[in-house]
């Protein structure tokens, strides 16, 4: 068994998935989405500009990947021959059991001798004594992060400790190169010690094969290939990771109580589990189970009492919506859905930026409709939509008096689900709310994430098609947001009336 350090990085991210890379069903594991291969191909880019400016007479063993024994045997001779740096070089402990990590009846128990296995992207060359001579090498990890993660830092001790066992010396530090070439220096007092605790335990659930329990996290799992292995496993369990606010010390909690379920949750001694988790915590997380097991929407008895202010009703209306390229920092669609009541009509405006410098122009288009309607209300879903206004009023010099009464006129609508009403759902999410109360996207599997892809694919490719499903896409967010606008006011209204 291989034990490698992306074994060891998706451990530190979820033990299940370390657990089902190795002994899963490969049948059960889903494709690759676009988007995280978007953000591999950025990664290699990330890495190309690292060497191309830093690195640039980098050399690099010969073999296979497959080969990784070869391989490591030409890293260790590059090293030996002292060269200034080294890409992609393996490191390779096939005696782990000198590091003293899991117990001899654990082991004697395997017949597959783990080896531990790590591929530094950069071995650079330092001053200092070691087996080859008066140089040592330092491991150098280039992520694309913009700050540097736990889980980087504890691969970057993984990286440190195995190049130790091949140099003969332990390196001074090891660093991370993170976007926009920002350096990171590990701390190995602090990080070896955690990385070799970390690292006991994936040993000993891997060498066990002691599979670990589901635990959905929305925007940890969105993304994994074994999402839909895992999300049909929670539902069958009516797993209580399903309901929006159990966190994993709030589930073992739960579990120690002897609530292990949705329905036993809704039925669950409220005193009971305000002892631990407050009133309020306990509150919400009952009335969510229930909502859950009467598949109803309950009105929180904190809810907003003046509908009419909280969520007005005007006779022109304005639902925005934003898409966005993170990578490039741009905001390049601004969608808005004007409603006129009195008409009974709805016309949505998409201010598209086809190209990234074009980020201006569709800004002061949009502010030119929002300011013609001005006093038309704002709805939108998050308060990512005010960072926005707020971000692209600033790089671009827009009266602060305007933007003020701008913002003035937002009303973001999560805020106010949150605060008023406990839907029957797993993530308060527009897309799960909208699609309770009946609205459909139109095109299936649409997201945020797939727009991102699209976007640069357009960008890539002039195909326009891209184009066509963003703005579809945008424009279903701005009708779903007015759909749960109404269903508020009408389903609130009701509420106080009885």
């Amino acid at each position: 068994m291989l034990l490698t350090d992306a074994l060891l990085l998706d451990y530190k991210r979820c033990p299940r998935r370390a657990f089902l890379n190795l002994y899963g069903d490969s049948n059960e594991r889903e494709p690759e989405r676009d988007f995280l291969l978007k953000l591999r191909q950025e990664s290699q880019h990330h890495v190309a500009t690292v060497l191309a400016e830093f690195y640039p007479n980098s050399q690099q063993p010969q073999a296979s990947d497959e080969d990784w024994q070869t391989k490591a045997k030409e890293t260790e001779v590059l090293m030996q021959q002292g060269v200034d740096c080294i890409y992609r070089g393996v490191l390779i402990q096939p005696n782990y059991r000198d590091w003293g990590l899991v117990s001899e009846k654990v082991l004697g128990t395997q017949g597959d001798e783990p080896i531990l296995f790590g591929t530094p992207h950069l071995l650079v060359k330092q001053s200092g004594l070691s087996k080859f001579g008066n140089w040592c090498y330092m491991p150098i990890s280039i992520q694309l992060g913009r700050r540097p993660k736990p889980e980087y830092k504890l691969i970057a001790a993984f990286y440190a400790q195995l190049l130790a066992t091949i140099q003969g010396v332990l390196p001074t530090t090891t660093e991370i190169v993170l976007r926009r070439q920002n350096r990171y220096a590990v701390d190995l007092a602090e990080w070896l010690p955690r990385m070799r605790e970390t690292l006991a335990e994936c040993l000993q659930m891997l060498l066990a094969r002691q599979e670990p329990e589901v635990f959905i996290s929305r925007q940890r799992c969105g993304l994994c290939h074994w999402y839909g292995h895992c999300y049909t496993l929670a539902q069958s369990q009516q797993h209580l990771s399903l309901v929006p606010g159990v966190t994993p010390s709030r589930y073992e909690y739960l579990q120690a109580i002897g609530v292990d379920t949705v329905a036993s949750l809704a039925d669950a001694c409220p005193i009971n589990l305000g002892e631990t988790m407050g009133r309020e915590v306990a509150t919400q997380l009952k009335q969510q189970a229930k909502a859950i097991v009467e598949n109803r929407a309950i009105r929180k008895s904190n809810g907003f009492l003046d509908v009419c202010k909280t969520i007005p009703t005007a006779s022109i209306e304005l639902y925005f919506d934003i898409e966005a390229e993170p990578e490039r920092n741009l905001d390049y669609l601004l969608g808005i859905l004007l409603v006129d009541r009195q008409k009974n009509s709805k016309c949505f405006y998409p201010f598209l930026a086809e190209k990234p410098e074009e980020e201006e122009i569709i800004w002061n288009q949009f502010l030119a409709v929002v300011n013609f309607y001005e006093h038309a209300p704002i709805f939108h879903f998050s308060e990512y939509e005010v960072e926005t206004i707020k971000r692209l009023a600033h790089l671009y010099k827009t009266p602060r008096k305007q933007i003020e009464s701008l913002l003035w006129r937002c009303i973001d609508l999560h805020k106010r689900v949150i605060h008023s009403v406990t839907f029957p759902v797993e993530s308060y999410s527009l897309k799960a709310l909208a699609n309770w109360i009946g609205f459909q996207w139109r095109d299936r599997g649409a997201s945020g994430d797939r727009c991102v892809c699209w976007y640069d694919r357009w960008l890539k490719t002039g195909d326009r098609s891209f184009l066509e499903a963003i703005l579809r896409y945008n424009e279903d967010d701005c009708r779903a947001t007015f759909e749960l606008k109404d269903w508020l006011v009408e389903f609130l209204g009701k509420s106080e009336s009885i």
